[in-house]
């Protein structure tokens, strides 16, 4: 008996796991139909609406990698964000399409030209908790009820040309903390909005008439400038008037003169508030100064104009940040102006800031200055600098080309540049930089210069290798940045102190860089990464170095061990290979190019100074290590006799 109940407990057992199974099985599945359905709704969406600026969606690829603008949730079973500013849509929004992305939880089509009414059937959109779409064409009334989007947290509707009222279910968004309406057409009063967490209201230049409800009186009346003057007949707040006090002090027997020591009280005090007032302004005069507020100095002033505006005054209006294949960033020219922007530095050919979009998307945006090409050179340059994917250089994502202003917009690298690495605060805190990590800079760095090297036919040059240029990719190695900018520069006339260093003699004569200077530089590299000394440095005597040829002396007088860094003799059993890097860094520091080996020629010196297993990839073994013969006094002038694969 209790067999047999053993084998009919086992055999439900065993049909439950069977069930359970297939549940999960079938929910999976749907899963993954349910995605598959999104993304067919953004392909009919894209199919069916005509835009300007490609966006390369991979169809072949899952909507939650690489799509530009497209979010998903963690899981990654449902599209749950779409922006897509400035891509350049016209028309009005198909129906059934975007109403298909149920789960979708931010919308912005923000600055396009789409038109026509808003779409009804966006009432399926029921976890709507960002709505951006303004700056387009939108004409009709604003729908009739919005309590269908409960989690509604903020709506921008403004600069398009909707008529009609402003909706009084409006009220019910008890989650609303902005309302943008601003610039269309409503008309009609104000209605009695109860929204107690709303912080952002801007209701000004549309037709409306009455007066303000006592629920929004607590908002500035600039927010309803533009309508029926009556609305802005209201009290303002007390939150925003410091009341004086309703019994006045008692009146003295002299009033209304005032004593010899009273006058010369306010005359020291008014001094004094005046002396700290001139200094507290040239505190922010100079904070400001340094902080740099925006990318667009000039044009981020207070007022009604919009960045976008401002810009599209001086500037052609079609002109956009043009994006590259691949790239899923998701923001525009109006989002860059907005950005909190800090200086990383200013280098050659301009200022570099790091910025920080609303959605935490951080970039670093260059400011080139003094470009010499026009707008088709510099474009042409840029889809070739662009077109480069490759794990050891810094991918382009973005450029801006405009009569005032040139930029270009690259990843951020927290862990900073190979130069903050080297030649950063030395101290208790500091980490410095082993031996391994600077075989992987170099092994990388001079793959990603090979690389450069061999596009355009085989004619790009880098032309401003440096330290401050390179970066650690995610794999820690070097990654090069700031690449194809020289071609497009006026002139390397007038070249900073500091970039003598780094830069090949014939520079000073020609003003051209070329890719003999490119492996010139990067030989600079290798010896910054040897000695930990900069290109140009100082003694303690403020005697000036240059390092190329205080290595030169201490090779020709065989000092070898006073080359090395000394943070780097910490680590046993590689001076064979610090002697073999420091050879293949005097073979590229020769002072004619036509000596200098080719950049594919020093990645396989490199690559044989630590001999790598079979594979390809950014790869380093400590087996293997080849021998060196050449005499270290006559590496000044040895070529290799390596030739390069085919490119």
């Amino acid at each position: 008996m209790v067999k047999v109940l053993s084998f009919r407990f086992l055999k439900m057992e065993g049909w439950w796991i069977l069930s359970l199974g297939f549940l999960i099985g079938m929910f999976l599945l749907s899963e993954g139909t349910v995605l598959e359905n999104d993304k067919q709704a953004l392909l009919d969406f894209v199919n069916q609406l005509p835009h300007m600026h490609p966006l390369y969606w991979d169809t072949n690829s899952s909507v939650c990698k690489n799509w530009t603008g497209v979010g998903c949730n963690e899981d990654g079973s449902r599209v749950i964000a779409l922006r897509l500013p400035g891509v350049g849509f016209n028309g009005p929004i198909p129906n059934n399409t975007l109403s298909r992305l149920t789960a979708l939880q931010i919308l912005s089509l923000r600055s396009n030209g789409i038109n026509g009414t808003f779409p009804m059937d966006f009432g399926n959109l029921k976890n709507l908790s960002y709505l951006y779409l303004h700056y387009n064409n939108f004409s009709g009334p604003l729908p009739f009820d919005f309590s269908v989007w409960k989690n509604l947290t903020s709506l921008n509707l403004s600069n398009n040309r909707f008529n009609g009222t402003i909706p009084s279910s409006i009220s019910g968004l008890s989650h609303l903390t902005s309302l943008n309406l601003a610039n269309n057409s409503l008309s009609g009063t104000i209605p009695d909005l109860q929204l107690p967490n709303l912080q952002l209201l801007n209701l000004s230049h549309n037709n409306l008439i009455g007066t303000v409800p006592k629920s929004l009186q607590r908002f500035p009346k600039n927010v309803f400038i533009g309508n029926d003057v009556s609305l802005l007949d209201y009290p303002v707040s007390n939150s925003s008037v410091v009341s004086l006090p309703k019994q006045p002090y008692p009146k003295s027997k002299n009033d209304g003169k005032l004593s010899e020591r009273a006058l010369l009280g306010i005359i020291v005090a008014s001094s004094v508030i005046g002396i700290l007032g001139f200094g507290f302004l040239m505190v922010v005069c100079c904070f400001r100064r340094k902080k740099e507020d925006g990318l667009f100095p000039g044009k981020m002033e207070k007022g009604d104009m919009s960045p976008e505006k401002a810009i599209s005054r001086s500037q052609d209006a079609n002109n956009r940040l043009v994006f590259f294949e691949g790239c899923n960033y998701a923001f525009d020219l109006e989002d860059l102006l907005r950005a909190s922007a800090e200086v990383l530095g200013k280098g050659t050919f301009g200022m570099a800031y790091k910025a920080i979009l609303e959605d935490a998307t951080t970039v670093v945006v260059k400011r080139l200055k003094d470009v010499g090409a026009g707008k088709k050179e510099f474009e042409q340059q840029m889809e070739v600098v662009g077109s480069i994917k490759h794990e050891n250089v810094v991918e382009l994502r973005a450029y801006y080309y405009s009569k005032d202003e040139k930029l270009t917009v690259s990843d951020y690298f927290s862990e900073g540049s190979v130069a903050a690495m080297l030649h950063g605060k030395r101290g208790e805190n500091r980490i410095p930089l082993d031996w391994e990590t600077r075989l992987r800079i170099s092994i990388g760095a001079a793959r990603g210069i090979a690389r450069i090297h061999a596009e355009n036919s085989g004619k790009l040059v880098h032309g401003n290798i440096k330290s401050s240029n390179i970066f650690l990719n995610s794999k820690q190695f070097g990654c090069v940045s700031d690449v194809g900018l020289s071609t497009i520069m006026s002139s390397l006339a007038h070249p900073v102190a500091r970039a003598a260093g780094f830069r090949a003699p014939e520079i000073t004569d020609t003003r051209k860089a070329t890719q003999p200077s490119d492996v010139y530089s990067f030989g600079v590299l290798l010896l910054e990464l040897l000695t930990g000394k900069s290109p140009i440095h100082t003694t303690n005597g403020d005697e000036i170095i240059h390092l190329v040829r205080w290595v030169h002396s201490v090779v020709r007088e065989e000092w070898t061990a006073e080359v090395f860094d000394l943070e780097l003799l910490r680590y046993p059993n590689i001076e064979e290979e610090m002697v073999e890097m420091l050879q293949i860094a005097m073979s590229c520091v020769v002072r004619m190019p036509d000596q200098r080996p080719k950049m594919c020629e020093v990645v396989k010196m490199i690559e044989n100074v630590r001999v790598r297993p079979t594979g390809s990839g950014n790869q380093l073994s400590s087996e293997g290590k080849t021998e060196s013969s050449t005499p270290l006094a006559a590496a000044a002038t040895h070529v290799p006799e390596t030739q390069c694969d085919s490119q």
